[in-house]
């Protein structure tokens, strides 16, 4: 998804204003005369279809949907990081750090591939820093690059919480929930959620974004993705991610209908091991989950030739073979409740604790706290 172009300097005259109060005041602090600050409020008001601020002989009152977006304004310039930065700069520049080339960001954004060169060009000159590096037909972000990409995201992020509110304050239903879901939050969880969220919200779109935590962390991050849903990782390794526990998951042992291993009455490690498994990557916490249920029964864990983070495909490998692996049964309930898969019991317990992760600071505007309250509730009545 691209943004559309912000004009950034508009929103920097707004929230000056907001700070000082006065028109006088505000020019002088985004370093332009008082009628180009004047028309920069008269266009956004026009865009937003409300009054921001009340004009007196005291000097400009902020009024509440000006309120509502301030906050997320100032947040925005912050993460921007320079004023000399325009919108169609952050638009291109992101497109490009997203796309990892420019003829991929053109047909992105719908503009030539000479004006993004143009663009990232002399948004480079304005902030003095190399952004990118060409590496044949594509390009890598330098680290000055990965962190304004990051900053450019967030403060995207926030505006679009701003305007959100505002429209919400409008009693206009409208914004859009973006979520992270790793594999165990698609089965029930998420779905269920989701049919509470849009009979509550029906103006508000919920987009979800499929993926491993690691692939869906960078994205959570620089603010593409509002949260994310799975299992929880140690908490020292998120320092800028704030997770939330939400229920406890107990995986089973799955296979197919008629495997031998559903005959015996228990199944320590040693039995586990004479057959193929199939398993996520070791990075992951159900692999470790897995390693610690071996060696706890008394067995070293066996080689797994087949690493697998897909629920459908793992589900076509166990029909076809003898493999076995670690799932929550609530991610295969239709083949289990159709009888062509079966769980046991695992030798020892074995518990994952799933959740929701977030930035650290996140605002969450109204629609997105309602989400994440229907997402407790849900896993409280059980659909989890």
């Amino acid at each position: 998804m691209t943004e559309a172009a912000v004009n950034i300097r508009h929103i920097a005259a707004f929230a000056a204003t907001v700070r000082h109060g006065s028109v006088t005041r505000a020019a002088r602090a985004v370093n332009l005369t008082q009628p180009a600050l004047t028309q920069a409020i008269s266009r956004l008001e026009e865009h937003l279809g409300c009054t921001l601020f009340i004009r007196g002989s005291s000097g400009m009152s902020p009024t509440e949907p000006s309120l509502l977006l301030s906050p997320r304004a100032e947040a925005a310039i912050g993460h921007v990081g320079s004023p000399r930065v325009t919108g169609t700069q952050v638009r291109a520049f992101l497109a490009l750090a997203r796309a990892g080339s420019y003829a991929v960001a053109a047909e992105a954004t719908g503009l030539s591939s000479a004006s993004l060169h143009r663009a990232v060009a002399d948004l480079s000159v304005a902030l003095g820093q190399r952004l990118v590096d060409r590496r044949g037909r594509s390009v890598m972000l330098t680290p000055a690059g990965e962190r304004r990409a990051r900053g450019f995201g967030l403060a995207m992020a926030e505006l679009r919480s701003g305007l959100a509110e505002v429209a919400a304050w409008q009693g206009k239903a409208a914004g859009r929930i973006v979520v992270g879901a790793m594999p165990l939050s698609r089965a029930r969880w998420l779905p269920e959620t989701i049919l509470r969220f849009a009979n509550a919200y029906p103006g508000v779109d919920v987009a979800v974004v499929e993926g491993s935590h690691s692939e869906l962390s960078g994205p959570l991050r620089d603010g593409e993705v509002d949260m994310m849903l799975g299992a929880l990782r140690e908490a020292a390794a998120l320092d800028d991610l704030h997770q939330e526990a939400v229920f406890e998951d107990q995986p089973a042992l799955v296979m197919r209908a008629g495997h031998p291993l559903l005959a015996m009455a228990e199944a320590g490690g040693e039995a586990l091991a004479c057959y193929p498994w199939i398993l996520p990557a070791r990075d992951t916490p159900l692999r470790h989950y897995w390693e610690d249920m071996m060696r706890t029964t008394g067995a070293e864990p066996p080689h797994v030739s087949i690493e697998c983070g897909s629920v459908l495909t793992v589900r076509q490998l166990l029909l076809g073979s003898d493999a076995l692996t670690l799932l929550s049964p609530a991610q295969l309930a239709v083949e289990l409740q159709a009888g062509v898969l079966a769980t046991k019991p695992t030798p020892v317990p074995v518990a994952r604790t799933i959740g929701i992760t977030t930035r650290e600071g996140w605002r969450p505007t109204a629609p997105q706290a309602a989400f994440t309250a229907l997402l407790r509730q849900v896993a409280q009545e059980g659909f989890a």
